[in-house]
């Protein structure tokens, strides 16, 4: 297989172009849309928590990559974390090159309007910013971590995604926590 040009691309540097950005649409059924972790949840392992400019410095690279989703951290759980998701939205998120790829900026947040308005000041000076949304949906958490019913947790789900759109936010990500204990048909 010949290797693609940049002819054939329409690119300078001769890698796919990415398709154009919309939330939840792939328009390419061969693309695969890229959603990096690390500055979230690679910060979860001990020892590996990061500066705000270590994670500004990594953001730069993942974006260099063409990676089109950067979850930049957890905007609410530290003042530096909330520093670090605000710089890479700013910079990163706003640096547009020449073919109009920008990477999503997203940042983590639990289902609560605090979180939400937190995530959303970090993230919103990027070009495509989201908001990721996430709560616990097994039994063992809903009962012992939330004490919380499915129908409760169905409706703040329900309505923390609402209130992330209502800030001004088109890209809201939700999440299920501790998903691979959960009851499918719930989930479903």
């Amino acid at each position: 297989m010949a290797p693609i040009t940049s002819s054939e691309t329409g690119n300078k540097n001769g890698s796919q172009k990415h398709p154009h950005y919309k939330p939840n649409y792939i328009p390419d059924h061969n693309y695969v849309r890229i959603l990096d972790t690390t500055l979230r949840d690679g910060e979860q392992s001990p020892g590996a928590a990061m500066a705000p400019h270590q994670k500004l410095n990594i953001a730069r690279q993942l974006a260099k990559l063409g990676v089109d989703v950067i979850e930049a951290g957890f905007p609410c759980s530290s003042k530096d974390d909330f520093a670090a998701v605000k710089m890479i939205a700013e910079e990163v998120g706003s640096n547009v090159d020449d073919d109009g790829y920008v990477p999503v900026i997203a940042g983590g947040a639990r289902c609560n309007e605090k979180d939400i308005e937190i995530a959303w000041e970090a993230v919103k000076g990027a070009k495509r910013p989201r908001i990721s949304t996430f709560i616990a949906t097994s039994e063992i958490h809903m009962k012992h971590k939330l004490k919380k019913t499915k129908e409760e947790v169905l409706d703040v789900a329900c309505r923390m995604v609402k209130f992330a759109r209502s800030l001004g936010c088109d890209d809201v990500q939700f999440i299920t926590e501790d998903a691979v204990r959960f009851n499918y048909s719930f989930l479903f």
